[in-house]
């Protein structure tokens, strides 16, 4: 269990109740969700020793809860908000080579989140995470650089830091909680290009005619991670609504005279700006499976279209030879008055009337335009007309904010 003072005014940390009652500032206790499993009375009485809240006992099995979804409760003494992160720093997000030698996308075939649940307090906030976050470890580093102290010591994350340089130290347990998971969301945020570039490669390779699509495997996970990150980000919406509504519906006397509408205002602010990025990433995550989806649709479409024309291309050859294997059978009857068996050059007269008559055929299926084959030119006009690049313009779009 770490335990952070966070005031603008300085002063000792306070290590009981009474002593931050009477300071300046507030308490950010962050622990793992082993030491709250392992003694939850004794962790328990901890948080009340340096808060004087005690905590209810099923939100702490909620917090100790691995597969918890996104939540939002409260009490008349403290709030609690469970969100699911993105664990980028566990082997599995490493890169690794595909079968064809080109580096894989570390989370498209397995999207792992694991839950963090905020205890927002008046004067402490209260993290109980499951595993390494590199948001927490960062957001530590950051308020270390902001008091001139040395950083504390922590695993680095492989992905870069979405916690920028802290122009000031957060004013309150609120303001450092939605800070926390503006960071985690921006995990999500970063997740969206590797997706997108992947299913651009991959509905290419759906829509080429002389290749073979061999990936439906990958493809079907890419599908789960979409479905399932569309089902958590609804989830952390659902949360960060219920949350918003709250701090709308605080009383005056919870803020402190004269200062309820700024504070209530900034939060709020936060609030919403994180619902935003949170609402972003679910509509890219429904646009890139509707993608996939038509894709998939358009790739049969354009083989049903090439099975056809080769279809077509087959009756016209077997129209042309009909009558051919019709004069071949008539002139080949072993009958004795057959006209023209017996003849001098008959057989070249034979010859040239059938090439003349395949001709004939062939230059009638042409001038119909029966034997045109543009499959590739059918795809890709099926490909623009679906609007297949809405993925990449998705990606533009998100580089630039």
């Amino acid at each position: 269990m770490d335990v952070l003072w966070i005031s603008e005014h300085g002063g000792p940390r306070p290590h009981n109740a009474a002593q931050l009652a009477a300071s300046k500032g507030y308490l950010w206790i962050d622990a793992g969700a082993e030491d709250l499993a392992a003694d939850p009375d004794a962790w328990r009485d901890e948080i009340a020793r340096l808060t004087g809240v005690q905590l209810h006992d099923l939100h702490l099995q909620d917090a100790a809860n691995p597969v918890h979804p996104s939540y939002f409760d409260n009490t008349t003494t403290y709030e609690m908000v469970v969100f699911r992160r993105i664990v980028t720093d566990a082997p599995e997000a490493e890169p690794r080579p595909a079968a064809n030698g080109k580096m894989g996308i570390p989370l498209l075939a397995s999207l792992r989140t694991q839950p963090v649940s905020f205890f927002v307090l008046g004067q402490a906030l209260i993290t109980v995470r499951h595993g390494y976050s590199a948001t927490c470890q960062e957001m530590k580093r950051r308020l270390a650089e902001q008091r001139g102290e040395a950083p504390p010591e922590g695993r680095r994350d492989r992905t870069p830091s979405s916690i920028g340089p802290l122009g000031r130290v957060p004013s309150g347990p609120a303001e450092l909680m939605l800070r926390l998971l503006n960071g985690m969301v921006d995990k999500y945020l970063a997740l969206r290009q590797p997706l997108t570039l992947q299913l651009d490669r991959w509905q290419r390779e759906l829509l080429n005619p002389n290749g073979r699509f061999r990936n439906w495997l990958a493809l079907l996970d890419a599908r789960i991670v979409l479905r399932r990150l569309e089902n958590i980000c609804e989830e952390q919406y659902d949360a960060l609504s219920e949350l918003r509504d709250a701090a709308m519906d605080r009383s005056e006397d919870a803020w402190g005279s004269g200062a309820f509408d700024q504070r209530r205002d900034a939060l709020l602010v936060r609030i919403n700006d994180v619902m935003e990025h949170v609402n972003r990433v679910l509509g890219h995550a429904r646009r890139m499976e509707s993608s996939v989806e038509t894709a998939v649709q358009l790739h049969f479409s354009a083989t049903a279209h090439r099975t056809n024309e080769i279809m077509r291309i087959l009756t016209v050859v077997t129209v042309i030879f009909m009558p051919l294997t019709l004069i071949t059978g008539i002139f080949g009857m072993n009958v004795d008055h057959v006209p023209f068996v017996h003849e001098r050059g008959s057989f070249w007269w034979i010859m040239a009337g059938m090439v003349l008559l395949a001709l004939l055929l062939w230059s009638w299926f042409s001038a119909r335009r029966f034997l045109e084959m543009r499959p590739y030119r059918v795809a890709e006009a099926l490909a623009r007309k679906a609007g297949l690049r809405a993925g990449r313009e998705d990606a533009d779009t998100a580089d630039r904010l």
